[in-house]
């Protein structure tokens, strides 16, 4: 029991708290686990680096994961300490204090059996020598069926308790089954989580134009063409564009609208804030450079990077 405690929570601080608030009746204040607390740290640091950049694009995919995994191994711990700690703790605490009561009860009733044996035994022998002893052998007599009944009677309580084990085995079968099961689920669920996470990490395109600190993957046009393709959203997060559905956005005549993926903070005047899943309207203008676009909402007007919007048909 106390081994599995060590396993579902390494932390001794930790369960001494646990047992603290659980001798006082009352719960224990929920703590962040360690795959939490690494997925969340990786979640701020890929904010920071921005959600457009091919390695803050990965590394909130890897924090997302991580907080999935440390959902896991709370729901592991759960179902653990409900499903098999705590019949096990009470079988310990509860009935295998009663039926050691009992047993030593027993013990000491067979103590008392022996001596009544001894005494009666010595008092038969006296009693050829001296017709004194006659009474005490009656005595000792009474004090044996005495003795003998109490002896019995204790050890009727205890066998029937311990006949009662079997079932508590097959309890405990049950429960160390719901255990194992727990813990198989976990381990799945975890492979699966990183999986699927290497999936995504692997679908990210091996090269990238990089330009004010935004990565796209979109071809760099040459000097001559001023083109963009229509916009697609990888399994991974990124922008990327379609070669085969290339059309001409010239100013004025070729707009299109796109939809925002994320928000944007205009890094100065020239620039367009954007809000995530809001809808504007788009156009490339001569000598812009390829990775920007001119972007409209009512009377705001200025550039967005091409990696935050996926263009409408």
């Amino acid at each position: 029991m106390k081994q599995t405690e060590v396993l579902l929570q390494p932390n001794p601080n930790a369960r001494i708290e646990e047992f603290v608030y659980e001798k006082l009746d009352r719960k224990a204040p929920s703590r962040v686990n360690n795959p939490e607390l690494l997925g969340q740290y990786m979640i701020d640091a890929g904010t920071e680096f921005g959600p457009g950049t091919a390695y803050g694009n990965a590394l909130i995919k890897c924090g997302e994961t991580q907080k999935r995994i440390g959902t896991a191994d709370r729901e592991l711990i759960q179902t653990a300490a409900l499903n098999f700690l705590t019949p096990l703790r009470n079988f310990i605490e509860g009935d295998y204090k009663t039926i050691a009561k009992e047993r030593k009860l027993l013990q000491n009733k067979r103590l008392d059996l022996d001596a009544a044996k001894t005494r009666l035994k010595k008092a038969k022998a006296a009693e050829t020598r001296a017709s004194i002893w006659a009474e005490e052998v009656t005595k000792s007599e009474q004090e044996l069926r005495i003795t003998q009944s109490e002896f019995d009677r204790q050890a009727e309580i205890t066998r029937l308790l311990l006949e009662g084990i079997s079932s508590t085995h097959a309890h405990h079968l049950r429960c160390l089954n719901d255990f194992v099961e727990a813990q198989m689920t976990y381990y799945a669920q975890c492979y699966q989580y990183m999986l699927d996470l290497q999936k995504q990490l692997g679908s990210f395109p091996s090269s990238y134009h990089s330009n004010n600190n935004q990565t796209s993957v979109v071809p760099a046009p040459s000097a001559s063409s001023n083109v963009i393709g229509s916009s697609a959203m990888t399994s991974s997060g990124l922008v990327m564009t379609s070669p085969s559905n290339l059309i001409d956005l010239k100013e004025g005549s070729g707009s299109r609208k796109a939809r925002v993926l994320y928000d944007y903070d205009a890094a100065n005047s020239s620039e367009l804030s954007l809000l995530a899943d809001e809808v504007i309207t788009v156009y490339s203008v001569v000598g812009m450079d390829s990775d920007w676009l001119m972007g409209e909402r009512g009377n705001q007007k200025g550039r967005v990077p091409i990696t935050y919007l996926e263009l409408l048909n």
